[in-house]
């Protein structure tokens, strides 16, 4: 991946609908060289997909919480499968396995903190869990693709 890749996958992070002249005139390449290098970083799997990015709390999940798991011993030669399970909860936004007092973080969002409460009660229900401990997020800031 060299410069003009880079320049390339960052635009697309920026705005996945941008059009490939525009795209192309911003980098300062041709369209069709453009068209080949997004098709060559697709095939490569550099670029898995295009996504759109929902405002959560306007579709009614408004609460975000980071929810650690710590996994009973007899359990972590199944801990593959149980990140699965949580991934395919429908609250879960996205599921970590993580080194630390923790052995999953789970990204949630739900309509509200009574919602939260439930989802904690369900999973700390599950054989496969020691310790279970939430974080409500406040407010986030990301960057999609590293700058440096």
């Amino acid at each position: 991946m060299d410069d003009i890749d880079r320049r390339i996958v960052a635009r697309l992070v920026e705005n996945a609908r941008v059009s490939n002249r525009e795209l192309a005139r911003d980098i300062g390449i041709a369209d069709s060289t453009c068209s080949a290098r997004i098709a060559a970083l697709t095939a490569s799997g550099i670029i898995s997909g295009f996504h759109a990015e929902i405002d959560l709390a306007k579709v009614g999940r408004s609460v975000q919480a980071h929810v650690s798991l710590k996994i009973r011993p007899q359990a972590l030669p199944a801990a593959a499968e149980f990140c699965d399970y949580v991934a395919d909860l429908p609250d879960v936004i996205a599921v970590y396995m993580v080194t630390g007092p923790s052995d999953l973080v789970a990204h949630v969002a739900v309509p509200s903190t009574e919602e939260l409460r439930e989802f904690v009660l369900h999973l700390a229900q599950r054989p496969e869990i020691a310790d279970i401990r939430s974080s409500i997020i406040y407010l986030s800031r990301r960057s999609p693709f590293p700058r440096g």
